[in-house]
C-alpha cells in the first residue's frame, strides 16, 4: 500500500508540473501598519501576511516615490520604504507578481507641522505644500538641515509681525542659505493674523531662509497685481499664538544698524518637523 501511495504522489506531482502547477503558496496580505508617514520624509510601512516575497509590487499612483523593500523583510513581514511627496489620502494597492490584487487600503498623509522651540515658548506651524509647494519645501529643507538652530526673531514690530530665521546674536547674518526661491504670493492665501509668510527684499524672487508671522491682519501685504506682488503666505500658527504675542511685545531698539531688534534676544533654539 505504501508503494502504491508513493507512485500516486509522484504521478500527481508530475501531472501538476506538466500543467504548469506549483507547490508555492500564493502570498497573502493580512494587514498594513504605518510606522512613519510624513510629508517630505521617507515613509516606513509594514505589510504583514503569509508567504510574502519581494516580487510583490505596491502601487500608490505615484504618491510614494522610489518604493523598495528593506533587507530585513521576511515571508511574514515586508518593510516598505518610500518617499512621501503629497499630503492627503494615498491609495495603496498591493499586487502579486502576476498582477492580481492582494490588498487595498488608503493611507493619509497629514499637513506637515513644524515646532519652533524658542526662549519665549513653543510655536507650532502648519505648512500648506498643496497651495504653496515652493515656499513649504524651501522652509522644510532649512528645518531638516538644522539651519534655524541658534537664529533669532531679530525684527519685531508691535501691531504688525515678528521676523526670524536669518540672524544670530549680535545681528550676525547666518551663512549657508540656499538659492532664492520663486515668489508664491498669488496663490490665494492672505496675510491674516497667525499666518506664516516668507520674508524678502524689494526684489520679488529673493526669499531664502527668513520668514515672518503676522500678528494682525496685514492684507496690504497680499498679492494685488503684477506690479504689487506682495508676500507669500505658506502656513499658519496652530499652537502658541500667545508665544507670538509675547515676542511681539518685547521692547526693541536699533542694534548694529538694524531697527526693531529685541533688547533681549529671542532665540530659536531648535526647529523640528513634528508631523
Amino acid at each position: 500500500m505504501s508503494l502504491i501511495k508513493c507512485v500516486l504522489c509522484v504521478a500527481l506531482l508530475a501531472l501538476l508540473s506538466a500543467c504548469g502547477g506549483s507547490s508555492e503558496f500564493p502570498p497573502v496580505i493580512t494587514g498594513v501598519k504605518v510606522q512613519s508617514l510624513r510629508y517630505g520624509n521617507p515613509a516606513t510601512i509594514y505589510l504583514g501576511g503569509k508567504d510574502l516575497r519581494s516580487s510583490i509590487t505596491v502601487d500608490t499612483n505615484g504618491a510614494c516615490t522610489n518604493p523598495s523593500f528593506a533587507s530585513g523583510s521576511n515571508t511574514e513581514t515586508l518593510v516598505l520604504n518610500c518617499g512621501v511627496k503629497v499630503v492627503g489620502d494615498i491609495p495603496l494597492t498591493i499586487k502579486a507578481e502576476d498582477g492580481s490584487v492582494l490588498y487595498t487600503t488608503t493611507l493619509t498623509v497629514p499637513q506637515p507641522q513644524v515646532t519652533l522651540f524658542t526662549t519665549k515658548g513653543i510655536v507650532v506651524l502648519e505648512l500648506d505644500p498643496v497651495v504653496a509647494p515652493i515656499s513649504s519645501n524651501n522652509y522644510l529643507s532649512y528645518v531638516s538641515k538644522g539651519f534655524y538652530t541658534g537664529t533669532l526673531f531679530h525684527r519685531v514690530i508691535s501691531g504688525f509681525m515678528i521676523q526670524g530665521g536669518g540672524y544670530t546674536t549680535g545681528m550676525v547674518k547666518k551663512t549657508g542659505q540656499a538659492a532664492p526661491i520663486e515668489l508664491e504670493s498669488n496663490k490665494g492665501l492672505s496675510n491674516l493674523r497667525g499666518t506664516l509668510a516668507m520674508a524678502r527684499t524689494s526684489v520679488f524672487n529673493s526669499a531664502t531662509s527668513e520668514f515672518f508671522i503676522n500678528v494682525v491682519d496685514n492684507t496690504f501685504l497680499d498679492y494685488k497685481n503684477t506690479g504689487n506682488l506682495g508676500y507669500a503666505v505658506f502656513g499658519k500658527v496652530v499652537q502658541g499664538m500667545d508665544v507670538v504675542d509675547a515676542i511681539v511685545a518685547q521692547p526693541t531698539a536699533v542694534q548694529n544698524g538694524f531697527a526693531d531688534v529685541p533688547l533681549t534676544d529671542v532665540v530659536i533654539s531648535l526647529v523640528l518637523q513634528t508631523q
